[in-house]
């Protein structure tokens, strides 16, 4: 494998030069650790675009460039911005053509390979733990909820978005969906539910015995065992890894015992959790590596 650059954007950029599955050098992040952390969210598409070059020009160091890979939030096709429900201002872009013309004018010559950056770091365990060959799946608990597969079974990766109630009342989702796990589990839903309260104060309120507090931590983990179910329904059973900012709230004896309350049949039984630690290194390695890929395949 050759040198590749790979850049995750989250409520950040964040780039770096990868080697045989491996970071070579720094990380380059905008904004830096410690600043604002919804400055993506007010900036214009093209603004996006054009940090994006900044970071890949930097990284590069000169060198040349097998693939470039952009692990980016929402539904991608063809480098086509689909819909992006954390950066709404991103819809209809395409993302693929504007950033490959403005790294062609600062002499960065390599394809552009854009996948979902839950999908990334899904790719990125799976080249960091040597299981390129096996089914990989993660959930990525942030301000939005993702769910990475590895190998990617299509464009769209929004399990995220998957119903987990029927109760009309659940309408806190981002993409203003009914009924939705991110509308349960996302950031941005906590705060809308608990106008009170931050979500570490939720959680800790429960161990306190707070009724209501421990309610709500009860619907989140049974909100992400039906999600995890469904995907165990539909693809099998195994390791599910869990990652992001509040993957710090997970019980997993708890959530164990709501999937398994929901997961009857023999065969589709086993499955397991592992929370991992959050890092943009995994991610950035996995989109890297799923450029390379996209390159070999052609």
């Amino acid at each position: 494998m050759g040198q590749t650059i790979g850049v995750l954007v989250t409520e950040h950029i964040a780039a770096g030069l990868v080697e045989n599955n491996q970071i070579t050098g720094s990380i380059r992040r905008f904004p830096e650790a410690g600043s604002a952390s919804d400055v993506l969210e007010g900036m214009p598409a093209e603004e996006i675009v054009e940090q994006i070059g900044l970071e890949i020009k930097f990284v590069s160091q000169g060198n040349a460039i097998e693939a470039v890979g952009i692990g980016f939030p929402g539904i991608n096709r063809n480098g086509l911005v689909e819909e992006s429900p954390n950066l709404k201002q991103t819809k209809g872009f395409n993302l693929k053509e504007a950033l490959s013309t403005l790294l062609s004018q600062r002499e960065v010559s390599a394809p552009v390979h854009i996948l979902n950056d839950a999908a990334a770091l899904a790719a990125g365990i799976a080249a960091t733990r040597g299981q390129l060959d096996k089914l990989i799946r993660v959930w990525f608990l942030g301000v939005g909820i993702g769910l990475g597969r590895y190998p990617q079974a299509s464009d769209f990766s929004e399990g995220g978005h998957s119903v987990v109630t029927l109760d009309p009342k659940e309408n806190l989702c981002g993409c203003g969906g009914v009924g939705h796990l991110e509308g349960i589990m996302g950031h941005r839903a906590m705060r809308l539910r608990f106008l009170d309260l931050e979500p570490e104060e939720v959680f800790e309120q429960a161990q306190s015995g707070d009724q209501r507090c421990i309610d709500f931590v009860k619907l989140w983990h049974r909100a992400l065992a039906a999600a995890t179910a469904t995907s165990v329904h539909m693809d099998g059973p195994g390791k599910f890894f869990i990652s992001g900012l509040n993957a710090r709230f997970v019980q997993e004896g708890l959530l164990d015992q709501y999937l398994h309350d929901m997961v009857k049949m023999s065969p589709l039984q086993g499955s397991t959790f592992e929370v991992i630690p959050t890092s943009d290194v995994t991610a950035i390695i996995g989109a890297a590596v799923s450029a390379q890929h996209s390159v070999s395949a052609r």
